[in-house]
């Protein structure tokens, strides 16, 4: 079956599968490390509460079985330990059922970890991750070479998370189509990474020529994805660069790595390599695969409606399986920046005569002086909704208050996803939250002070708050 397998991307494919498996690590690692806080038992938004208010069949995850926060580890860690056999090559060593079914149980892992992870797992690159592990199944490993019918549906999800992105930008904020973007989104991104200070210093004219060149890669290059080699292999080589300058910028947990990984499977890489041809694959392997590409073609419908809607959004999932999503980022740039700084005090009245001590984040902005840090691919879930929080109360509704809850309990689960932790001997009496506006110091004010923001307070967030019987105190 000469058309139905591709083998000069058989180095492609080891490449992809290594690449997805290691991020399949990472995203169950995040998952295992911060769960208890967020939402175990005991957390902000605890699954068993949710669970109770949901439908099975529209949230498919196996905790709808049972739920405890002893299983949500051992799905989490266990996931982690195939994800990492698997970038190892085990898929290679095991015959092809063994390393489909090998690929299906890290999706199924995962897939029963989003389900229940409400606002925490309301994030594009989780339905990415999703529907790339799908794809993946199908793969196959050198037992066959890669099937071409899979090669095109990755080529499509890429298509989809370019040109997706592409337009919600064209179509939204003016300074996208202005090209003036890039003089405030360094600044007002989510995370910033350490070279985003520079990145933002960069001259008004650069910004600009990085917006032309995103339009170009966003919206004309994903169509030569579906052209002959080696044309296909200079548009992917052209998104995997600007997602490199992308990762250089910022911080946006595995959003970059993945659309990286899902471009080098559009790689041709026989001139280097030579073809590996690999034996004719089984019929029920290619039954498999036909069927499938007949589902995910059809579940493309709404996602094409809704690139082609004038009223298109983002990082929507149209089915509980996120097997075919939209993607897109940042239609709206923001031109402020807005920080809430949670702050604890031992004194039994919040007075003027307080001495408020801040909490620091892990990779958020807070100390003036601290340089942002790199954290992608890894996900810093409770850093991301503070952003998300400081643009708009709403969204902190349900969580907000048990994570001040947790700081005045001295909860060690919500303090290990901290920073820094200034009561480490007892919890504060009071907490408070206010709001300041960041911005980026000058050159001339980081010689002066070392201070890579400068702040200024804006108003009260969350007025001085305690337990009615606190812990421990009298």
């Amino acid at each position: 079956m000469e058309w139905f397998t591709a083998p000069e991307y058989g180095l492609s494919r080891i490449v992809f599968q290594r690449g997805l498996a290691v991020l399949y690590c990472v995203a169950f690692l995040s998952a295992a490390l911060q769960f208890r806080a967020l939402i175990g038992e005991r957390g902000m938004l605890p699954v068993p509460e949710y669970l109770r208010r949901t439908d099975p069949r529209r949230t498919p995850s196996l905790f709808h079985w049972r739920y405890s926060d002893r299983l949500f580890a051992a799905v989490a860690w266990s996931g982690a330990v195939l994800a990492l056999a698997m970038a190892a090559g085990a898929g290679d060593a095991v015959p092809l059922p063994v390393s489909m079914l090998l690929w299906l149980l890290l999706w199924g892992a995962y897939l029963s970890i989003v389900n229940v992870g409400q606002t925490w797992y309301a994030f594009g690159w989780e339905s990415l991750l999703l529907e790339t592990g799908f794809l993946a199944v199908l793969l196959g490993n050198d037992e066959t070479g890669p099937p071409v019918l899979v090669l095109l549906l990755l080529r499509w999800l890429l298509f989809r998370v370019e040109f997706g992105a592409g337009l919600i930008k064209l179509r939204g904020d003016r300074c996208w189509r202005d090209l003036t973007c890039l003089h405030h989104h360094h600044e007002t991104q989510p995370m910033p990474g350490p070279l985003s200070w520079f990145f933002h210093h960069l001259p008004g004219p650069l910004h600009k020529v990085e917006v032309a060149a995103n339009h170009v890669v966003q919206l004309g290059v994903p169509f030569l994805l579906f052209a002959p080699q080696p044309v296909a292999t200079v548009a992917a080589c052209l998104m995997i660069a600007t997602q490199l300058w992308l990762v250089l910028s910022g911080n946006f947990a595995w959003l970059n790595w993945l659309t990286i990984v899902i471009a080098v499977s559009a790689v041709d890489a026989s001139p280097l390599t030579g073809d590996r041809p690999g034996s004719d694959p089984p019929v029920w392997y290619v039954g498999l695969v036909l069927a499938v590409t007949v589902l995910v073609l059809v579940r493309s419908y709404r996602p094409v409606r809704n690139l082609l809607s004038r009223r298109q959004v983002m990082n929507r999932s149209y089915d509980p399986f996120h097997l075919v999503n939209s993607y897109g980022a940042f239609g709206t740039v923001g031109r402020v920046r807005y920080e809430i700084v949670v702050e604890g005090t031992d004194s039994p009245v919040p007075g003027p005569g307080a001495v408020w001590k801040e909490y620091g984040f892990k990779g958020k902005p807070g100390d003036p002086r601290r340089l942002p840090r790199p954290f992608a691919p890894y996900h810093l879930r409770l850093d991301w909704l503070m952003w998300f929080a400081a643009l708009s109360p709403g969204y902190a509704e349900g969580w907000f208050g048990p994570f001040v809850e947790r700081l005045l309990e001295g909860d060690r689960d919500t303090l290990r996803l901290l920073g820094h932790n200034p009561f480490p001997d007892a919890p504060p009496v009071h907490v408070r939250a206010r709001l300041y506006r960041y911005r980026y110091t000058t050159w001339r004010e980081l010689r002066e002070t070392g201070a890579w923001w400068h702040r200024e307070l804006v108003r009260e967030y969350l007025p001085p708050t305690r337990l009615r019987k606190p812990a421990g105190r009298e």
